[in-house]
């Protein structure tokens, strides 16, 4: 009886989703990810289908777990948002991010940053930005027919995909919505979040309170609720109070 050989199993390709090393090198450089991957995710927010990672690894090539690269933030416009151990293209439609950030740190070196600009332009990123805190220096790419070809002048500047506008002073680099609103920082985001919560607040009182006075006025509860756009419970229950 002669026995088959069986071909060699391939192992299996791990994908890691860290190196150990952290997301920034400092809190200046983590600011600046956190800032722009937040207000992104904002900008989108209303869009299922654009995803939005900060230090997240991109692995572009099936089998080839060597070729990965961790865009400080990156957005891919097409793919839905959700969680994800890491960016592995063939499961994304092939999509590349189309858009990548970069905020540099004082251990960045020269060769990295280059070996991440090679790395962009093989892969399809279509705008790259680079921004250096320490020096206040912004850089950007976009994609021709050639490749990445550097953005000669990047002073209100608007991103083609995202319709971002960034803005250079000599306090620093401010990037604006569309909707011409400056992107704001986790402190201001907070802020605004507690004042809006004690608008709403105020608004909610001001309806109870308009109640006894409207009811002393012989509307019914039906006509209240319709004026105050309550429920006709809602209604009752402050009227009880």
């Amino acid at each position: 009886m002669v026995s088959q050989i069986q071909p060699p199993t391939q192992p299996e390709v791990i994908y890691p989703d860290s190196d150990g090393q952290p997301v920034a090198n400092n809190t200046i450089q983590f600011g600046w990810i956190v800032e722009i991957k937040q207000n992104i995710d904002w900008l989108f927010a209303d869009d299922p289908n654009v995803f939005v990672a900060g230090d997240l690894f991109w692995y572009p090539v099936e089998g080839r777990n060597k070729i990965v690269n961790a865009p400080d933030v990156m957005v891919v416009l097409g793919r839905p948002k959700g969680d994800r151990l890491c960016y592995q293209q063939w499961k994304e439609e092939g999509i590349a991010p189309q858009v990548v950030f970069e905020i540099l740190s004082p251990s960045n070196t020269q060769t990295e940053m280059d070996k991440k600009l090679l790395f962009y332009d093989r892969y399809g990123v279509e705008e790259y930005y680079i921004y250096d805190p320490e020096r206040n220096n912004l850089r950007g790419w976009l994609r021709s027919e050639d490749g990445l070809d550097v953005i000669p002048q990047m002073e209100d500047w608007v991103s083609p995909r995202l319709k971002v506008r960034f803005a250079l002073s000599t306090e620093g680099l401010q990037l604006y919505r569309p909707d011409g609103e400056r992107f704001l920082t986790y402190t201001e985001i907070s802020r605004n979040a507690e004042q809006e919560r004690q608008r709403a607040e105020l608004a909610e009182q001001a309806r109870r309170d308009a109640i006894p006075r409207l009811l002393q006025m012989d509307l019914s509860i039906e006509q209240i609720a319709q004026a105050l756009a309550l429920s006709v419970e809602e209604v009752r229950t402050f009227a009880q109070e």
